[in-house]
């Protein structure tokens, strides 16, 4: 089980990830959502942040109840799809992960992920 900080590390390498990439920063344009992100095999521990000017910013412990996307995850599954060790639309149809949100925001976020 990864520990709250490498969950942590994870979020803010995958945020890092996006930003270096201009195709995904374009595609993410205009999509400004909150984000958050519920760790299961953690006792309460969630995380919150924005995709906001194709980026995803203001990443911060704690949960968001008003955000418009939420991802569901165990923390080992977070911290392998952040590495590139685990295919996230595999993860996405097994059940691994979970995303919550509206069907446009889906489509969107699946042509960056």
């Amino acid at each position: 089980m990864a520990t709250v900080d490498e969950c942590r590390e994870a979020l803010h390498k995958f945020a890092e990830q996006m930003s270096d990439d201009p195709k995904k920063v374009k595609k993410l344009k205009g999509f400004n959502r909150a984000l958050a992100c519920n760790i299961t095999d953690l006792d309460d521990v969630s995380f919150h942040g924005r995709f906001e000017g194709g980026k995803l910013t203001d990443i911060t412990d704690g949960d968001n109840d008003d955000a418009e996307i939420r991802m569901i995850v165990k923390s080992d599954d977070l911290v392998a799809l952040v590495a590139g060790e685990l295919n996230f639309m595999k993860a996405f149809t097994s059940g691994q992960v979970k995303v919550k949100a509206n069907m446009m925001d889906m489509m969107k976020l699946k042509t960056v992920l």
